[in-house]
């Protein structure tokens, strides 16, 4: 989640607010107006562009291999949607393994540099890029709220990303770092406005559905939950480029660098918001 950041330069945030707001609609438009099977290509073009910048982030330089990785995940996709029944477990292994790395990355204190191929972040890939993809098409194929839900997730990350940057912005500068050795410009208090984003989301989501005094509490959970392993993608991610020596996973798009770095915080929120969602009865 970019938007932790302290005041990052102003050239770079007009960059950022310009492929943004090109951005947005283009999504917005996919989610509501696109039937489920076009939804799920698009969404697998996307991630394909991912797969070819996580290969890059696990250390495979040969064009043959760095082409083959996306294939292979393409193949893992069609699989799953081939056998849709397998979509929620698929994504409740990329949640629980994101769970995994939210207390893994504290414990992180220096990042060493790495050469070579790492296979099992080759194999991590997979959840990394498939978790989401299923979680977002199981959702988006859903009857009655699907498409509702799928762009309620796209606002949450939205607001709390915003709500992180303005607060960061604006109290976090000298206070107490988020994960220093991880990412620098990261504070606390924007971790506070991100939580603060979900739940005014939580809230609104609630009033929408007419939810229960019982419920109301679960659905911010599982707002608030989406949001810290979202912050967990973005600083995972984070990771991987220090230990190749990187700022951007690409330059694909400009003021974000690549696709990951757009979507690092969607990918690992994605399968727990769709998770938990189901497991409380809202998704129907």
């Amino acid at each position: 989640m970019a938007g932790v950041d302290v005041l990052p330069a102003s050239n770079a945030l007009k960059r950022r607010t310009i492929t943004a707001l090109s951005l947005v609609p283009i999504v917005i438009a996919a989610v509501l107006w696109l039937p489920t099977p076009a939804f799920a290509l698009v969404l697998a073009a996307v991630l394909m562009l991912a797969a070819a910048e996580w290969s890059t982030l696990a250390g495979l330089t040969r064009p043959t291999s760095r082409t083959l990785y996306p294939i292979a995940v393409l193949c893992v996709m069609a699989l799953l949607w081939i056998w849709p029944q397998a979509q929620p477990w698929f994504f409740g292994l990329s949640a629980l393994w994101w769970v995994v790395q939210a207390f893994a990355l504290p414990r992180i204190r220096d990042i060493p540099r790495v050469e070579g191929v790492q296979w099992s972040l080759l194999g991590a890939g997979f959840l990394v890029l498939v978790g989401p993809w299923s979680a977002l098409i199981y959702l988006h194929a859903l009857p009655d709220s699907g498409r509702a839900l799928v762009l309620f997730l796209l606002f949450l990350m939205w607001t709390a990303d915003s709500m992180a940057y303005f607060v960061g912005r604006a109290w976090g500068e000298g206070r107490a770092k988020l994960a220093p050795v991880l990412s620098p410009g990261k504070t606390r208090v924007g971790v506070y406005g991100a939580l603060g984003g979900a739940v005014a989301c939580g809230l609104t989501f609630s009033w929408i559905l007419s939810a229960s005094l019982a419920a109301t509490p679960l659905i911010l959970l599982v707002c608030g939950v989406s949001v810290v392993i979202s912050i967990v993608g973005d600083l995972y991610e984070s990771l991987l480029k220090r230990r190749r020596g990187l700022k951007d996973s690409s330059h694909l798009l400009p003021g974000h660098g690549g696709m990951l770095d757009r979507i690092d915080s969607l990918t690992a929120a994605a399968p727990v918001f769709a998770l938990g969602i189901t497991l409380i009865g809202v998704a129907t």
